[in-house]
């Protein structure tokens, strides 16, 4: 294969997901002449913006090699809290505050049993998942919290012509970008999740990485939550079953490896819109909820398998690039070894 070959893979490979989502977009014009009317973009973006910023903390969680099963409970959990909060102290920063720290407790404690106590995360957070259901039907006694008042602003106004959510997301996009890619905590992440034993070897807290990494995902779960019952107008206890599932299949979507140490911002981003996309086009041209869990589900099991199978083909390719080199002399002991021999983690944060 010839450089010029190569450098084209690599860029439809690396553009490939804006064009699935240029496609995916264009179908639906298609399918539906209300798809890209006004109203249902917008209302496409709020509830985008929801999903999006749960994809946020479960792509953190993959690229470090950890999952979080709860993501759904505990947004109804924090969205009920700062529903109730509000409701008692008329104060919107203060209501958003309370789902957050709901947000930071719960994942404290998925933070302590993963990262101290070694517990595998999919089990600890499928528990977290429970618990954070059941406090909040305890809470609320199983009863929609109603009368929000000026809370629903939050999910549903507007400054100027953006919805509030929107802005929201854009604001957080920015700080996660940044987060992933131009700090410490980011390469860390990448590390441990790339190779958890070399980058404990390389001197990473790789506990106080995933402490890090579950505290961001709460407080992004916390601020989802807030605007989740503010768009629905209502504090719902049921609100965000699946929502776990979406948020991890938006990244996978958008090219994060299953496996952790590889995944980005902008991709994940892609990933989201084309799950809200899909889903919106399945409503406007009345397809059943059920035949949509069937259609997001068959996406996750084809986005984990392209994932294993891309992987697997290039641990061939790199096993026999090594063997063709073996016939070249011996390294003598003790001689520096060449880059291709340190090992290396997934891909680091994009550039």
């Amino acid at each position: 294969m010839s450089a010029l070959t190569k450098l084209k893979s690599i860029e439809v490979s690396r553009f490939s997901i804006y064009i699935i989502l240029a496609l995916v977009v264009i179908i639906a014009s298609v399918l539906s002449p209300n798809f890209l009317n006004s109203d249902n973009i917008f209302n496409v973006l709020r509830q985008v913006a929801v999903i999006t910023i749960l994809a946020y903390g479960a792509m953190t969680l993959i690229i470090g090699g950890m999952i979080d099963l709860s993501a759904g409970a505990v947004m109804a959990f924090a969205g009920v809290v700062s529903v109730l909060v509000y409701k008692a102290t008329d104060n919107m920063v203060i209501a958003v505050l309370a789902a957050v720290a709901i947000g930071l407790i719960c994942n404290l404690i998925n933070a302590f049993m993963v990262a101290t106590l070694h517990t595998p995360a999919f089990i600890v957070t499928l528990g977290m998942m429970l618990m954070a259901r059941g406090a909040v039907l305890e809470l609320t006694q199983g009863q929609n919290v109603l009368q929000l008042g000026d809370f629903v602003l939050l999910g549903q106004g507007n400054l100027g012509l953006l919805p509030i959510p929107v802005l929201i997301l854009a604001a957080i996009t920015i700080v996660i970008w940044y987060l992933m890619n131009q700090t410490r905590y980011g390469r860390s992440v990448y590390a441990v999740g790339g190779n958890e034993e070399a980058a404990r070897a390389a001197g990473i807290p790789v506990e106080r990485v995933k402490y890090q990494a579950f505290m961001v995902n709460g407080a992004l779960v916390g601020i989802a939550g807030a605007i989740f019952m503010s768009r629905v107008n209502a504090g719902l206890p049921n609100a965000g079953i699946g929502y776990e599932l979406q948020a991890i299949t938006a990244p996978i979507i958008g090219g994060t490896s299953f496996s952790g140490g590889i995944g980005t911002v902008i991709g994940t981003l892609a990933g989201a819109l084309i799950v809200g996309v899909l889903g919106n086009i399945m409503n406007l041209i009345g397809i059943g909820s059920y035949i949509q869990d069937i259609v997001m589900g068959a996406i996750i099991v084809v986005a984990v398998a392209y994932d294993v199978f891309s992987k697997r083909g290039k641990a061939k390719t790199t096993i026999l690039k090594s063997g063709s080199t073996k016939a070249g002399p011996e390294t003598p002991a003790g001689a520096p070894q060449p880059a291709s021999a340190i090992p290396r983690g997934g891909a680091g944060p994009e550039q």
